[in-house]
């Protein structure tokens, strides 16, 4: 069977199809098993379950949340923040908990690309750019369907001529001019996950170009030290499968969670650009770990 465990869409927050496309190419992909797992949003789920019965697509309900991780480098001295991704799957869609921690989430991050917004002007008054205005805030909101990010303004500096593509405007600028992201921590989300009877996964842990802990250590052994010292009371899985992760990082994972009886996942983290659902060999009795919560 084909499965694909972490797919985005533009319903939900920053994939480039709308749930209802995602759906019609995973039926022509013939993918039996999958999971919409947008960025701390909830808003594609409904219809994702509706979809699947619709299409015969057995599907879990998923979400990506971005978490602030405290890590002690030196055992205690200090502690830096890292961003880090955290999938839940198999959750109650219609949590109030989860919904108003969502709603907050969001609200925090129209506030941040307010910042963000500012933080531009102020490089292209160095330049001799024309500033972002309010009507330039509110053409980017439209272009918005799911949750808003800094994708969306790189693609809209690419429209307005100052970036030739969304890399140049986040080398250029958009990393320059960042501002934290809401700091959800790890702990939470757990909570947040559990108590809607879901469960809590550690997403593409050895992503090289991602939100990973290869911005902590490459070591392979290194990071599940960490998983072990870290994470363990608050995860239930990790996802071994990955577009990013090479044959070594996998079996390194599948071991360790065997050793810890951990569930484990996979995934394209597919946005559409390019469509990579479903192209991932995952084997079937990764299905089967959640057979008792599974929409068909």
């Amino acid at each position: 069977m084909k499965i694909d465990l972490q797919i985005h869409t533009k319903t939900g927050s920053d994939g480039n199809w709308p749930v209802e496309e995602v759906f019609k190419e995973a039926k022509r992909r013939n993918i039996d098993l999958l999971a919409i797992t947008d960025h701390d949003s909830v808003d594609a789920q409904a219809k994702a379950i509706t979809l699947a019965r619709d299409y015969r697509i057995s599907y879990i309900t998923g979400i990506e949340l971005n978490v602030s991780f405290e890590y002690s480098p030196d055992k205690g001295k200090s502690t830096k923040s890292y961003s880090l991704d955290f999938l839940g799957y198999q959750y109650d869609i219609e949590n109030q908990e989860l919904k108003n921690k969502l709603q907050t989430m969001r609200q925090h991050r129209e506030a941040r690309a307010r910042k963000i917004l500012e933080n531009l002007n102020a490089e292209f008054d160095k330049v001799g750019l024309e500033r972002f205005t309010e009507k330039d805030l509110e053409n980017i909101q439209a272009t918005v369907d799911g949750a808003f990010g800094r994708p969306h303004i790189a693609n809209y500096m690419v429209k307005k001529g100052i970036v030739k593509d969304k890399q140049e405007a986040f080398d250029k600028y958009l990393v320059k001019c960042d501002v934290p992201k809401y700091p959800l921590s790890l702990a939470e989300a757990s909570k947040l996950i559990r108590n809607t009877g879901g469960v809590l996964v550690f997403a593409h842990p050895n992503d090289p170009s991602g939100t990973s802990l290869v911005t902590i250590t490459r070591d392979l052994a290194r990071q599940t030290e960490i998983i072990e010292d870290y994470m363990l009371d608050y995860i239930d899985g990790i996802e071994c499968w990955h577009t990013k992760h090479d044959a070594k990082t996998t079996a390194h994972f599948i071991e360790f969670c065997r050793s810890h009886n951990l569930i484990m996942t996979g995934g394209s983290d597919c946005h559409q650009n390019p469509v990579l659902m479903g192209t991932l060999n995952i084997p079937d009795w990764v299905a089967e770990q959640f057979k008792s919560k599974i929409y068909k």
